[in-house]
């Protein structure tokens, strides 16, 4: 069946062989590209977004991370950095690629009718995600004005920008900013969501101006200004603000549902694995926060781990007559 598959893409789609592909791009799936690679797997690694490294660079790449072994605290873009510098140019990486099919053909999963792989390794994390975005009317020039990921804080430098949340993404956006900009923090209640340690730092610094309870109500463009009209929470109240741009961090929608549709067995929106991490169909297997076991943790140091029990348990399965050396202090 593999055979004619080839034959029919002839010329359209050549499809690949790999012994491994995984899907999702982020900490987990990276670690778990370099770590096929050092066993001498076939790699192929895909991601929904248009480039690698997942939530702790989409999200949160100035956020110090602590629970990172070796490490007092890095932050999300240096992780994803170090883990990037890790991969060689045999492994192939496709991004802005959301996987939508999985069938099975003789001794390959075949993906999208792209490639034809001996076994996957599902590390999709919350899963694909995408901003919640600021429920107002507003012009294709205000949108312009309305960023919900911020890489380089400061392009802002010397403006006025408004944070609208109050979890830890909004906290640490705001502190970030601060350095470059005047920040003006916009949220729904007088308490916030996120460590109550950066509350406390953004209230010391005269550039940031903290705006609770509101609510944003309309949006205009004056003078090439957003101008936006604020609603006080249980009270008629309204004031305005003018800014220079916005950072929305409502937070992002994400589910692994998707993955239901090949047949795999969900606990809520996690993939049940046993304890190789294997999913309940033989060949594909899942690692990192996408997963649930019992007594599991959300850590990204954990999700490394279970990436190297997945990928040990692949060797196991794809290559049995070899002697697999289990980690690089063995004599």
């Amino acid at each position: 069946m593999l055979k004619l598959l080839h034959q029919y893409f002839e010329g359209v789609i050549k499809i690949r062989k790999f012994d491994l592909t995984i899907i999702g791009a982020g900490p987990i799936g990276l670690f778990a590209a370099h770590f096929a690679h050092l066993h001498g797997l076939k790699t192929v690694l895909f991601d929904s977004l248009s480039e690698t490294g997942g939530q702790p660079q989409m999200l949160y790449p100035f956020k110090k991370i602590k629970d990172i072994p070796a490490y007092d605290s890095i932050t999300g873009a240096k992780l994803i950095k170090n883990l990037q510098h890790k991969l060689t140019n045999e492994i192939t990486i496709l991004t802005n690629h959301k996987v939508k099919t999985v069938t099975k053909e003789d001794d390959y999963f075949v993906i999208d009718n792209l490639v034809a792989s001996r076994s996957i390794l599902i590390a999709t994390g919350a899963g694909a995600f995408k901003p919640k975005e600021l429920p107002l009317s507003m012009s294709e020039n205000i949108k312009k004005r309305i960023h919900y990921f911020i890489k380089n804080p400061q392009d802002f430098a010397g403006q006025t920008v408004g944070v609208f949340g109050g979890g830890d993404s909004a906290l640490d956006l705001a502190l970030e900013l601060a350095n470059y900009a005047n920040v003006k923090l916009i949220h729904r209640r007088n308490q916030f969501r996120g460590l109550e340690s950066n509350v406390k730092k953004l209230k010391t610094l005269k550039n940031v101006e903290i705006l609770t309870p509101y609510l944003p109500k309309k949006i205009n463009l004056v003078d090439n200004h957003l101008d936006v009209n604020l609603k006080e929470m249980g009270e008629d109240n309204l004031t305005n603000i003018v800014l220079d741009h916005a950072v929305v961090a409502y937070g992002f929608k994400a589910n692994n549902r998707f993955v239901k549709k090949w047949g795999i067995d969900l606990t809520g929106t996690q993939i049940k694995v046993n304890s190789s991490m294997q999913t309940n169909i033989p060949g594909i297997y899942a690692a990192g926060d996408v997963v649930t076991y019992a007594g599991r943790v959300p850590l990204i140091a954990l999700g490394f781990g279970e990436a190297q029990i997945a990928i040990t348990a692949i060797m196991r399965d794809l290559f049995p007559e070899k002697t697999l050396t289990i980690h690089s202090t063995s004599f």
